[in-house]
């Protein structure tokens, strides 16, 4: 019994560490735009979703479903991520109070299976980041058709993940100089062009791999007609970010709950405070 005990407190502590280093208290205003034009947004960030946490990318679908329920009863507003590109480009009104983005990587069938009903029950929009190799080929994957009816439905926009989700660092230490050249413009440019063949409409947006990247990458992905490009990085979106590495948080399962509800009223308070206080 006392070894159960021990066990239940280290995989609690574990969780709390884990916790903590993925959100650290920041004095940023989650949720629109102030009156003079800030805007603090955060972006979160979902892999794949399950009846049991199969590993640290797999969030419970009962806790997901209890996250989306939180933000559509407690006055948060999920915007298109388009909307808040267009605020931080200066081509869009004031974002609403307490906004909040949405956006899956890799394109696991669980986000199809249990993430689309959800949005579709809140009528949430959301942004997927896709590598397309894995697209109807890997056993895990989405197909082409659950993409193009999600995409059909007006909630889920479609967006790059690379081609095939490499890590940029290890590749650059592998091959030459000229064989890592043609691997980056690979990566960058033929996600582009299947998504947009296979689905139609514009890709522009593309999700770092890993969240890896440097100024050659981001160069890159500019040629290859990218707009705007996201990190990892944990903190909410501001006008002081480069829209090549804009932040993101990655949602993990232990972030639940209360720690979900008061991760997003500390940041609501933080706002309150700095519109009260300039």
């Amino acid at each position: 019994m006392r070894k159960q005990v021990c066990v239940k407190k280290k995989r609690y502590v574990r969780a709390l560490l884990i916790v903590l280093l993925l959100f650290p208290l920041v004095d940023f205003a989650w949720g629109g735009g102030t009156e003079d034009g800030r805007v603090a947004v955060p972006i979160l960030l979902y892999h794949r979703f399950g009846p049991v946490v199969a590993d640290s990318m797999t969030i419970k679908t009962s806790v997901l479903a209890s996250q989306l329920e939180y933000l559509h009863t407690h006055g948060y507003t999920v915007i298109p991520l388009r909307q808040l590109i267009a605020s931080l480009a200066g081509k869009a009104p004031r974002l609403p109070d307490r906004s909040v983005v949405i956006t899956a990587d890799d394109g696991h069938e669980s986000v199809f299976t249990d993430l689309f009903p959800l949005i579709r029950r809140y009528h949430m929009p959301i942004t997927l980041f896709i590598y397309p190799s894995a697209i109807s080929n890997a056993s895990y994957s989405l197909t082409w058709s659950q993409l193009q009816e999600m995409k059909d439905s007006g909630f889920v926009d479609i967006q790059s993940h690379t081609y095939w989700h490499p890590n940029f660092k290890k590749e650059k230490k592998r091959l030459s100089a000229q064989e890592y050249e043609n691997f980056v413009h690979r990566q960058l440019f033929k996600s582009r062009e299947v998504l947009q063949q296979k689905l139609g409409g514009t890709v522009d947006m593309l999700a770092w791999p890993f969240g890896i990247y440097d100024d050659e990458l981001i160069n890159d992905a500019r040629q290859a007609g990218y707009i705007v490009a996201f990190s990892m990085a944990r903190h909410p979106v501001t006008r002081s970010d480069s829209m090549m590495a804009l932040p993101r948080y990655l949602m993990i399962n232990p972030v639940q709950g209360i720690v979900f509800e008061k991760l997003l009223a500390e940041s609501s308070l933080s706002r309150e405070k700095r519109e009260n206080h300039p």
